[in-house]
């Protein structure tokens, strides 16, 4: 390891391109903790504790903790992504869409201006909704013997001035994220995500430490986590990395006095194409009764709802696990698309050995897409329920628990592997071994 470091910075490109990185990341953290005006943290620190197991839990999973403090991120990269979404949705039913993502490089451009235009729009509406919230009454606390409201001072120059300050911090964001794909190492967007995330680790891990300290916590009981966790992440890691490969063969081709093709290669189906999406997803529509609840805390049928809605009953892991199931197959049908595929090969003079052309081969695609989607949804179900399952048995809080699966470990995971396998072809590529010499990453199989 000691070796492949010193790789990295003997190579000027790459180190300049990792210290760019590091310092736009330093810079998002710096924001995750300067709060917008107006706002008395004291008081929001206390009134969001009530808020972890609803929606503002999830954003501010996405937001690093900056949702939380009511900082210059708050928003974080989330409206960014839900644009980015809607444009991909957008493109499975509108023709115009569909005709952007078939032009090439001039269609990219257009569908990242109109993502653009779209993340500024849905970052003033949730700001907007933000301010309104932390105006509310319902986010006073009590303090001692008064309710501090988290708003001094609440008016429309506060609503203006919240919606100017986070729209910009977003923008700012989305910009900073391009800046690194460009010009850094790695998915930009997707690594202010996992920084935002790994953030609350050290904080985990120190918790962790003073119950072990006061006696709460058997040294043991940690030891056996450390054991769970390493094969959930080597679980976590087989499901980023399978695949079925699908044989192809392309016809040779003579144009002019040059022969072209007559090479085999493979289409690669992943075992999870649909990433982390089904999780958000199934997230998003299971913390709307919780996030209801908390408008209604006297309204006593909500309240009945809300025992088969809690995290550690056994209803709501089921229904968990279903929704992330149906979402895979949804967004699978729609990030890859089979009948495409097949044209693509025709035109290209490939063909599936055994298969005609065609509709047989999208329907021989569709076919074993469908199947290998099959156990890749179940597996993404069995790891987004997982840490809720170790809550009850072990005994330990959410903060902890995400860390052994769900949205949080796969977002890791997957970034991690990403922004490891272009390290390695930049080494490679420059006569270095990679961080991987003895590993089964995929990039680096013969």
């Amino acid at each position: 390891m000691k070796n492949q470091l010193q790789g990295i910075f003997k190579i000027p490109e790459l180190r300049n391109r990792v210290l760019y990185t590091l310092a736009i990341l330093v810079i998002i953290r710096t924001g995750v903790h300067i709060p917008i005006p107006g706002i008395n943290t004291t008081a929001l620190a206390a009134a969001m504790q009530s808020q972890q197991n609803t929606l503002f839990g999830l954003y501010d999973l996405f937001a690093g903790g900056a949702f939380s403090k009511a900082a210059l991120f708050a928003l974080g990269i989330m409206p960014y992504i839900s644009a980015s979404i809607i444009i991909q949705l957008l493109g499975a039913v509108i023709p115009y869409f569909q005709k952007l993502q078939k032009e090439g490089e001039e269609g990219r451009t257009k569908i990242t201006q109109l993502t653009r235009y779209g993340t500024l729009l849905i970052s003033a509406l949730q700001s907007f909704g933000i301010a309104q919230l932390l105006m509310s009454p319902t986010m006073a606390t009590r303090i001692g013997d008064r309710m501090i409201p988290v708003v001094p001072n609440p008016g429309i120059g506060f609503i203006l001035m919240t919606m100017l300050t986070l729209s910009t911090g977003t923008i700012l964001i989305m910009w900073l994220g391009e800046r690194i794909t460009e010009r850094g190492i790695g998915n930009g967007i997707s690594l202010i995500i996992m920084i935002g995330i790994m953030a609350r680790f050290p904080n985990t891990v120190i918790s962790e430490i003073a119950l072990i300290q006061e006696g709460v916590r058997n040294i043991l009981t940690d030891l056996v986590l450390l054991v769970i966790m390493f094969g959930v992440i080597m679980f976590v890691v087989l499901l980023t990395q399978g695949k079925r490969k699908i044989p192809v063969q392309y016809a040779k081709r003579v144009v002019g006095r040059k022969v072209y093709g007559g090479q085999a290669t493979h289409i690669p189906l992943k075992v999870n194409t649909s990433g982390v999406m089904p999780i958000i997803f199934a997230q998003a529509i299971m913390f709307i009764p919780s996030t209801i609840s908390t408008f209604f805390p006297n309204n006593s049928f909500i309240q009945v709802i809300m025992r088969y809605f809690n995290t550690q009953h056994p209803f709501y892991w089921a229904v968990f696990g279903l929704i992330i199931i149906f979402f895979t197959y949804f967004y699978t049908a729609i990030a890859f698309n089979p009948i495409e595929v097949a044209d693509n090969m025709k035109k290209s003079g490939g063909f599936i050995p055994g298969i005609r052309p065609g509709k047989k081969t999208s329907e021989f695609i569709d076919n074993i897409l469908t199947r290998v989607t099959l156990p890749g949804s179940v597996f993404l179900a069995i790891v987004a329920v997982f840490p809720y399952i170790l809550m009850k048995v072990m005994n330990i809080n959410y903060g902890l628990a995400s860390f052994f699966g769900g949205t949080s470990l796969i977002i890791i995971v997957g970034v991690a592997l990403d922004t490891l396998q272009q390290i390695e072809s930049h080494l490679l590529m420059r006569h270095y071994d990679g961080f991987l010499k003895s590993g089964k990453i995929a990039s680096r199989r013969r």
